[in-house]
């Protein structure tokens, strides 16, 4: 193998520039890393697949293994790379307790990332479980299910399944008692997948409100929606330690000495790029701790590219770099480079950090920069309405109030994000305000924007041009 393109990581950066590397270039040889067994999954759709919503774990699978040999990909499972010399191009593999080195002409770094469990005392417990992949979807699920109803043929994993773990959860007796710790995008939505197992669930959150980067209107709507699902949620209290006898979870230790008796617990505080491979080479990281790369994702080290979880992007509205570890921008990104390599330079793009998540009924969304010490750093005067409006005509059946925050910039009318939260389709309706920012609209030109409408869909003023036509009254 002559020249070739090599990549470290196999999910979505990864493949997505393998897979367009490929095509634009399809003289030329690449060969993809991956240290685990599976490859190119979901990892937004494990807590369905944990609720039951998703039957089988290679639902979450876009790509299989043969999928991605069809398109004339190299590609290796259970290959850890374990060192890079950037030097001599060089990387070095480990397979099976082998080692052995393999030169690239160009290199992407799409390590992703992982989740975090410390400084939590007591993590390692058995039954105490951090979510990130489909190896940790596969224990809880197992656990979950009971014994007589457990068969791992039935997680739908294939030869990619840790049968062992699987078996060792699925014989355990179901919890019936849940802590989860953090009330992020996992905690969130965790919350309903334990309930639909009916477990007793316990919400841990170290700030006073859920979900602090949507916003005090979205975090205020979603915890009275779990409340109202029989979820307890413990605001404003920060988890001590976990304790155990002969290594069994007893309690959660919390707020400075109170206890709760509990089966498992989940820890959802975070995750962390996956870096640690770059220590002892030159390669820089940014402001946020990820892979820091330039408009088409090289890194300061020359054919060098980072994509994915583990590296940054360019924030849209305050052009500053930041970390934002989500599907859309790691396909996008892996893709552009993909191009670039393949001989048709393409930038990776800016992000505007949208998110959308659901809790129960109710669904919200986020875009762009709502944080008004975060926008003031950024050289704006910052100003925020909220306000709320139906979801579609109010005489058509299934119409719900949808809440929807704008912040703008007060001088110059410069829309700067939003968010929003409802019960009747209202995460998607994100989408149009992460329009406007991209186009770089102010609140009045989004006031004048012609949505569509139809008493089905929408009320003739979307909330969104409510929310607008408010906030421009008020500039």
């Amino acid at each position: 193998m002559t020249d070739p393109f090599v990549v470290i990581g196999g999910d979505a950066a990864g493949l997505s520039a393998a897979s367009k590397y490929r095509r634009e270039s399809p003289a030329r040889d690449v060969v993809v890393f991956e240290q685990g067994s599976w490859v190119s999954y979901a990892h937004c759709g494990t807590p369905y697949f944990i609720k039951g919503d998703v039957e089988h774990l290679r639902d979450l699978q876009s790509l299989s293994p043969r999928d991605i040999e069809e398109r004339g990909i190299d590609f290796r499972r259970d290959h850890e790379v374990t060192a890079i010399d950037t030097r001599s191009d060089v990387i070095t593999v480990v397979n099976n307790g082998e080692s052995f080195e393999y030169p690239y002409e160009e290199l992407l770094i799409a390590t992703g990332a992982r989740a975090i469990s410390a400084p939590i005392e007591g993590a390692d417990l058995d039954t105490v479980f951090t979510l990130h992949g489909l190896p940790d979807a596969t224990a809880l699920r197992s656990f979950l299910t009971p014994p007589a109803e457990f068969d791992s043929a039935n997680l739908g994993g294939g030869a990619a399944l840790t049968t062992s773990v699987a078996e060792q959860y699925g014989a355990m007796q179901p919890p019936e008692t849940i802590a989860i710790v953090g009330g992020g995008y996992v905690g969130v939505e965790m919350a309903e997948a334990f309930s639909a197992w009916d477990c007793a669930v316990h919400l841990f959150q170290r700030p006073e409100r859920l979900l602090p980067a949507f916003g005090t209107a979205v975090g205020d709507v979603i915890a009275s929606t779990l409340k109202k699902a029989g979820v307890t949620l413990h605001l404003n209290k920060e988890v001590d330690r976990l304790t155990e006898t002969d290594g069994q979870l007893d309690d959660i230790v919390y707020g400075g000495g109170n206890r709760l008796n509990v089966d498992a617990v989940l820890i959802g505080i975070g995750i962390r790029p996956n870096v640690e491979l770059l220590t002892e080479t030159s390669i820089e990281l940014g402001t946020a701790g990820a892979v820091a790369v330039d408009e088409y994702g090289q890194t300061n080290v020359e054919n060098v590219y980072a994509a994915g979880d583990v590296a940054e992007l360019k924030q849209i509205v305050t052009g500053e770099t930041t970390w934002s570890p989500l599907g859309l921008p790691a396909n996008r990104a892996g893709r552009a480079i993909g191009a670039t390599v393949g001989g048709s330079p393409t930038q990776v793009g800016h992000v505007a950090e949208t998110a959308m998540l659901k809790a129960f009924e109710v669904g919200c969304g986020r875009t762009g920069v709502l944080d008004h010490d975060r926008a003031e750093a950024a050289g704006f005067d910052p100003i925020t309405k909220t306000i709320t409006a139906g979801s579609r005509s109010g005489y058509y059946p299934g119409a719900e109030e949808t809440t929807v925050t704008l912040t703008a910039d007060q001088e110059s009318g410069q829309l700067l994000g939003g968010s929003l939260v409802g019960a009747d389709r209202a995460a998607v309706r994100i989408n149009t305000i992460a329009t406007a920012l991209g186009a770089g609209m102010t609140v009045g030109e989004l006031e004048q924007q012609d949505l569509g409408y139809a008493p089905p869909f929408s009320p003739v003023w979307d909330p969104v041009l409510v929310a607008a036509k408010v906030l421009n009254g008020k500039l």
